[in-house]
């Protein structure tokens, strides 16, 4: 059995392609409702849980999360017991915007500029360097556009300061990039990595709306570029399983904005649009199988379905629609689905994807 920390979506989502594996799974979910547990055992508590978390462990052969704000305490106990993959020191690392940027700097890879802020002091000195516009971010636990905050004049500096709890923050310059980009890379026990096809994606009010696949109007010498960058952090990290890296295209020079340790809504489009799914290639990582093809089937879009569900029987009716619905009862901002458009021959594949995108509410 695999263990999961985390029984969201995408915790599901990894449960549904395993059981084409024969594999079954364990969540571990503070929530009574997780969206997973109709998929996977589901073991109710909090991720500090001790005796929750003796129940989960026990009897798995590996364990997992599905997000990167799971306690690193716990896996690093977790991993006592049972292999944990990723490996909880590459969770270390991703959790902490300073480190993660620090590390891809070692690297020699670009990032946005950016200074460590713990106090009033620091953050003028910070704005001096970096300069305006800025963005002040928490250095942990941030996710969808939250725990940061657009700096554009030192008017607007008391107000950041204060809605982002005055200590533990990092200074980043604002990007003018021409457009956001991802790469999923996947990486077994063995060493052996794969790269997804490059990514293009479209966020509004910091949540992700659309990704592309792959993106448009590419150049050889970009993909090589990312490709470097994925291998790179992957091997530093001693990584296992999928792993997603956000980036900025400025002119055609990549900038690192962030790491996910996990698989990654930007890869959702791999199930219908791969020949093997971020999903199943996670899986095949952690549990020391051979990799499958990241190859593209056909170029794809998945549209995040944010806040409300759309007319199931008109999106079905459209060439080429694959729809994944996650359970969650619609409330604003939050993902409870999405949609991949695969293209095909004999469709208009704009006119569906404007469809799709306008029923989502974009």
């Amino acid at each position: 059995m695999i263990g999961i920390l985390g029984g969201g979506q995408l915790g599901r989502m990894l449960a549904l392609s395993g059981h084409a594996l024969g594999q079954s799974f364990r969540v571990l979910d503070p929530s009574e409702d997780a969206t997973a547990g109709v998929v996977a055992e589901h073991v109710q508590g909090s991720y500090t849980d001790q005796e929750a978390i003796q129940k989960f462990a026990r009897g798995l052969k590996v364990v997992t999360y599905e997000f990167e704000n799971v306690p690193v305490e716990t896996t690093e106990a977790l991993e006592k017991l049972t292999p944990v993959y990723p490996p909880p020191s590459a969770l270390r690392i991703a959790q902490d915007r300073l480190a993660e940027k620090s590390m891809c700097r070692e690297l020699g890879i670009n990032t946005p500029s950016f200074l460590p802020v713990d106090n009033l002091d620091e953050l003028h000195t910070a704005i001096e360097t970096v300069g305006l516009p800025a963005v002040l971010k928490t250095r942990r636990l941030g996710y969808d556009g939250k725990g940061q905050a657009v700096i554009r004049s030192p008017q607007e500096l008391p107000d950041a300061w204060t809605s982002l709890g005055k200590t533990g923050l990092i200074l980043e310059s604002f990007v003018p990039f021409e457009r956001e980009l991802s790469i999923i890379a996947v990486r077994n026990r063995k060493g052996e990595c794969k790269f997804y096809p490059l990514i293009q994606n479209h966020h509004s009010e910091g949540i992700l709306r659309v990704s592309i696949a792959p993106a448009p109007n590419l150049t050889p010498q970009i993909e090589k570029r990312a490709e470097e960058i994925a291998r790179a952090v992957i091997e530093r990290l001693h990584y296992v399983g999928t792993l997603a890296i956000e980036l900025f295209d400025v002119k055609g020079e990549l900038l690192v904005n962030e790491l996910a340790p996990r698989v990654h809504n930007t890869g959702h489009w791999t199930i219908e649009g791969a020949e093997t799914s971020q999903f199943e290639n996670h899986l095949r990582a952690i549990l020391g199988l051979p990799l499958g093809s990241t190859s593209l089937v056909a170029p794809s879009t998945m549209v995040n379905l944010i806040g409300k569900i759309p007319p199931i029987e008109e999106v079905l009716t459209l060439p080429g629609v694959h729809v994944h619905l996650y359970g969650k009862e619609p409330r604003p901002g939050r993902k409870v689905g999405h949609v991949t458009i695969r293209q095909t021959r004999d469709a208009d594949y704009d006119k569906t994807v404007k469809s799709v995108r306008h029923w989502a509410n974009e």
